[in-house]
């Protein structure tokens, strides 16, 4: 295949392989770079290319064709439904990558809209071969431990408040092959268990998708990826692993949770229940303490998440009394309270959902934008819930055992 000499594409990581008569170059870019996208938008230009394959899934794809598609979302059906803490990790994600964006003037995703412009105009075939986004972040939750899914989650609400400037050379060092060949190598010995799902099985995904476009007469295909996935794309391209119908349908299945994960919940209420008991048989006066801080710690914790999130004053208070309650009742949790309370105190105007994504480039605008603020506070006073749930249970344990 040609090489791609003194064009922006030469600049960029990429690798060309054959499979039978189709031949592929895997082109590697930054998601957030000026240069990867010039380099996308000369190289599909070129027209040479049969088919162009690139990193997004059916939704994400969506999204960039119908940027509006946030002013239709049912808030009430997202907190009902539970998938409020989804909708949250994707916004809080591509607010991560919206800053650095607005860094340096460049439209998120701006080399895979290259892409599908140029895809049109030269009339190549557009192929999208990632995995849902929503599939892969549900199999990420499943990988990670129940004890790290706080962290986890954390580290992605810590990218929203936390403000840090990012040097655009250390953007465009993020294409070097061997660094980022170490960077991931470094991340799959510290967070195996977020690197196989993040990373490893949307290699496998991404090149079971390209083998299923090989064909017995000659075709050739520019894939477009981030630079982090051309080594593995590689090597799976080039490994006989069976069906690709299989692999895809194999990593498409949403893994089922361990049956006593979900019944720790359960059991941490019998123990607190027992703890009451115990307490009350032992003294009223002792009994009613144990009650006193139940209430007390789990309702604090719950109202401070609500209150940092920016809620209403109705809504902190709500947080404060459905937590010692909800965290007695599985079934449904304090976040689901705060933020249908939240909810109808600020109802969120066609305002607040057409500037939603812009608004969550700051941790400022999530507080502002009543759809991000509602989410926000589901969130938070889950957390304070949670936390309160575990502190005053081990303070039911020091007064029965001290």
């Amino acid at each position: 295949m040609d090489e791609p000499e003194n064009t922006p594409a030469a600049e960029q990581p990429f690798s060309d392989l054959k499979l039978g008569e189709t031949s592929f170059r895997l082109l590697g870019t930054a998601h957030v770079s000026r240069a990867s996208a010039e380099a996308v938008d000369h190289e599909v230009s070129t027209g040479k290319w049969d088919i162009v394959a690139i990193e997004l899934c059916d939704s994400r794809y969506k999204a960039f064709e119908n940027p509006d598609a946030l002013q239709k979302m049912d808030l009430f059906q997202v907190i009902r439904t539970g998938r409020a803490p989804m909708v949250t990790a994707m916004l809080a994600m591509g607010a991560f990558q919206q800053r650095i964006a607005d860094q340096f003037g460049i439209e998120p995703g701006a080399e895979m809209r290259a892409a599908i412009d140029q895809a049109r105009t030269q009339g190549c075939t557009l192929e999208l071969i990632d995995r849902e986004i929503g599939t892969t972040l549900k199999r990420v939750y499943r990988n990670v431990p129940w004890w790290r899914r706080f962290y986890l989650f954390s580290g992605l609400i810590t990218s929203v408040v936390v403000h840090e400037d990012i040097n655009e050379e250390e953007i465009e060092k993020l294409k070097e092959g061997d660094l980022l060949e170490t960077t991931f190598a470094q991340f799959a010995e510290t967070a195996s268990e977020i690197y196989e799902p993040l990373i490893s099985e949307r290699d496998r995904f991404m090149a079971a998708k390209l083998k299923r476009l090989v064909s017995d007469e000659p075709r050739r295909i520019l894939a477009v990826v981030g630079a982090g996935h051309l080594k593995g794309l590689e090597e799976n391209l080039l490994r006989a692993d069976g069906d690709p119908e299989e692999t895809i349908d194999q990593l498409s299945q949403i893994p089922v949770g361990s049956k006593w994960v979900k019944r720790i919940p359960w059991l941490i209420v019998v123990l607190v229940f027992i703890g009451f008991g115990f307490g009350f048989y032992r003294s009223p006066a002792l009994g009613w303490t144990l009650v006193l801080e139940w209430v007390v710690i789990n309702g604090g914790l719950s109202a401070l998440g609500a209150a940092i999130a920016g809620g209403h004053i109705l809504t902190v208070i709500s947080a404060f009394i459905a937590a010692p309650i909800t965290s007695l009742n599985p079934t449904i949790g304090a976040g689901f309270v705060t933020a249908l309370v939240e909810s109808y105190l600020r109802k969120p105007t066609v305002g607040d959902f057409s500037t939603l994504r812009s608004d969550t480039a700051s941790f400022r605008g999530w507080r502002h934008n009543r759809v991000a603020r509602t989410l926000l506070v589901f969130v938070f006073s889950t957390i304070g819930s949670a936390a309160g749930t575990y502190l005053a249970g081990f303070r039911i344990g020091q007064h029965l055992f001290s």
